[in-house]
């Protein structure tokens, strides 16, 4: 059971990392005024988004399903810790979607935002973690 956790924790890291790191590349992008740049920030933005984000969401649900499975439904499920933790990657998977549509939108080269807005939305994911580790490590209700 404590590989399943450390692999778990190992992919969620990945996953926040890229979660971190690609509204970055967004504020960067949103202010990038030459072809260049813009083409450079595409293909960073998108093996980003690909290569680690996805990648490490996907390993992450896998091998938290697999410990819900295994054992901690049968202990938790009437916790209201855990159905908050559900419930808040539920929203951080739209929060991943959200950042998948924005790739889109600078790779067709029609972003609508600023580098303030992507500033902001850089902050979510910060919000998302302090909320998820809080509940899974002190488990408060």
């Amino acid at each position: 059971m404590l590989w399943l956790k450390a692999l778990h924790l190992i992919f969620m890291v990945t996953w926040f990392a890229g979660l971190f790191y690609l509204p970055r590349l967004f504020v960067y992008h949103a202010m990038s005024t030459d072809a260049i740049s813009n083409e450079r920030f595409k293909i960073m933005e998108r093996k980003l988004y690909f290569g680690i984000m996805t990648p490490g969401m996907i390993a992450t649900f896998i091998f938290g399903i697999w410990m819900l499975a295994s054992y901690a439904w049968d202990m938790y499920s009437a916790s209201g810790w855990l159905h908050a933790k559900l419930a808040l990657l539920a929203l951080l998977l739209v929060y991943h979607i959200i950042c998948g549509l924005w790739l889109l939108d600078f790779k067709h080269d029609r972003n609508k935002h600023s580098h303030v807005y992507y500033r902001r939305m850089n902050e979510v994911p910060v919000l998302f973690l302090i909320a998820i580790v809080i509940l899974a490590v002190v488990k408060p209700f």
